[in-house]
Parts: C-alpha cells; sequence; structure tokens
C-alpha cells in the first residue's frame, strides 16, 4: 500500500513539474516486452496516455495489424510487406500510372487503388471523394513517417480501419458534436443554429479526414493515438474543443460561410492545447480505460 502511495505520490509530482510521461514510458516499455504482445493492453493504454514518439510508430504497427503481436515474427513480416510494396509499385510503372517523377502521395493513392481493384481506367480521371480523404491522410502520415514502405502500410491499414471497423460510427459523428456541444455550452449552439451553420461545418475535414490537413503534426499524432486503438468518438470532443476555444470569434460571427471558414483554417499555435483539452472532455464524458499491467 505504502509503494502505490509513493508511486501516486511520484506521478502527480511528475506531473506538476512536466515530467507526466516519465513513468508512462516506463510502463509501456514493460508492455513492449510482452510475447507475444497483448494488443488489448497497448489499446488501454494508448487510449489512456499520448504514446511517446519513439515507440508510437511501432505501436501503431501492431494495433493496425502491420505487425504480428509474435516478436520473433517481425523482421520476416515486414521484409513480406516490403516485397509487395514492391511489387505492387513496379506493376504500377510498367502500366506507366506512376513514374519515378509521381508525387510520393499519389504513388501510395494508386497503389492502395491497384490493390482495392478500384484503379481508374487511366490516371486522367478525376479522383473521388474517398480519394481525397486518403490523399488527406497520406499527406498528414508522410509527414509523420521516414520509411516510404511503413507509410504506405500505416496510410493503408488505417484507412481500411476507418473505412470498415469505423464505417457505421463515422456518420454518427456530427450528431454526437451537436450534442456533447449543448452539455458544454448550450449558447454557443443556439448562435450556430441561429446562423443555419450547424450542417455546413467542416465534418469530413473533422470526421472523414480524422483533421488531417487541420490539426499540425504535433498535435494529430495524439488524436490518431486514440482512433488507432479504437476510439473514433475522440474526433468528437476534438471538433467541439475547437468552438469552444474559438467561441469568441464564432460568436462574433454571424455568417454560415464566414464559420465554416473560419473552422477549415483555424490558427495552428492552439492546436495542442485544443488536443489535451479534447482528451480530457473525451475522458469526462466516456470514462477513462483502466490500465491494468
Amino acid at each position: 500500500m505504502a509503494e502505490d502511495s509513493q508511486r501516486n505520490f511520484r506521478s502527480v509530482y511528475y506531473e506538476k513539474v512536466g515530467f507526466r510521461g516519465v513513468e508512462e514510458k516506463k510502463s509501456l516499455e514493460i508492455l513492449l516486452k510482452d510475447d507475444p504482445l497483448d494488443i488489448e493492453k497497448l489499446c488501454t493504454f494508448s487510449q489512456r496516455f499520448p504514446l511517446p514518439s519513439m515507440y508510437r510508430g511501432f505501436v501503431w504497427k501492431v494495433l493496425l495489424g502491420i505487425l504480428p503481436p509474435y516478436h520473433e515474427s517481425h523482421a520476416q513480416v515486414m521484409m513480406y510487406r516490403k516485397e509487395q510494396y514492391t511489387d505492387v509499385l513496379h506493376a504500377l510503372k510498367v502500366i506507366r500510372f506512376v513514374s519515378d517523377s509521381t508525387p510520393q502521395v499519389d504513388v501510395y493513392l494508386r497503389m492502395y487503388q491497384l490493390e482495392s481493384g478500384k484503379l481508374p481506367r487511366s490516371p486522367s480521371f478525376p479522383l473521388e471523394p474517398e480519394d481525397e480523404v486518403f490523399l488527406a491522410i497520406a499527406k498528414a502520415m508522410e509527414e509523420m513517417v521516414e520509411d516510404n514502405v511503413d507509410c504506405y502500410w500505416l496510410i493503408r491499414c488505417f484507412v481500411n480501419q476507418l473505412n470498415n471497423k469505423f464505417r457505421d460510427s463515422l456518420p454518427q459523428l456530427p450528431k454526437a458534436f451537436e450534442q456533447y456541444l449543448n452539455l458544454e455550452d448550450s449558447r454557443l449552439l443556439k448562435h450556430m443554429k441561429t446562423c443555419s451553420v450547424v450542417t455546413k461545418l467542416p465534418y469530413d475535414l473533422w470526421f472523414q479526414k480524422c483533421f488531417a490537413g487541420c490539426l499540425p503534426e504535433s498535435s494529430l499524432q495524439r488524436v490518431w493515438d486514440k482512433v488507432i486503438s479504437g476510439s473514433c468518438k475522440i474526433l468528437v470532443f476534438v471538433a467541439v474543443e475547437i468552438l469552444l476555444t474559438f467561441k469568441i470569434k464564432v460568436m462574433a460571427l454571424n455568417n454560415a460561410e464566414k464559420i465554416t471558414k473560419f473552422l477549415e483554417n483555424i490558427p495552428q499555435d492552439s492546436s495542442d492545447a485544443i488536443v489535451s483539452k479534447a482528451i480530457d472532455l473525451w475522458h469526462k464524458h466516456c470514462g477513462t480505460p483502466v490500465h491494468s499491467m
């Protein structure tokens, strides 16, 4: 019991002096030594805490199924992933859909289209809305991940997660957004309804693209930690917190188009604080996952 009290004291102390992640990093390192890796515990950890940057890519690959739980298989599986990447890229070059001068995110899109049986007849065909979503996520992921093979697989599996696991949940998020904004600030929601802006908000940017192109990399990673580990509902609370943070600005605007335009291009300097408050809001309304070692 005394040991628990000492641990809790240390955690509070670390948090006060800005070292909140010290014990969390140690806890994650213990989880990463498990063989096989416990996916459920890694999900719980990722839901509760921000992932340390040095482990983020690895944990994302495990949670998205790119790597299996067994450590001994990791090298071989990644070798297969690399071979598949090389083969698909070669096929696209042979049919002249991509070349060495094609932007990397466009290469990722064509690879994904080929693998999912959705490659258009010609590279000049206009992009579908789902392609725009893919490109937004790819551009954001490209800023986070240096290795092209890792980057492609992370984009591919993240997009598949959104299209499959969250297919039924994502269309419900605008309604949930309205519900939670009403709980947090009914006056603000009333103003937005008066301006007829509620149905015109950038829901695609927020919920389909998961804030890719809206939040900078450092903030976006912390949001995607939660999405990749199983909760797309965090997106709702980021949207709510954006409105709460810029309430004065939004209340001063009485035109739907101006409000939407502002929300599509929010100032970047407050994004870290927005995400931190959004995670607190999410835990407040949805509870904090229990982390057991």
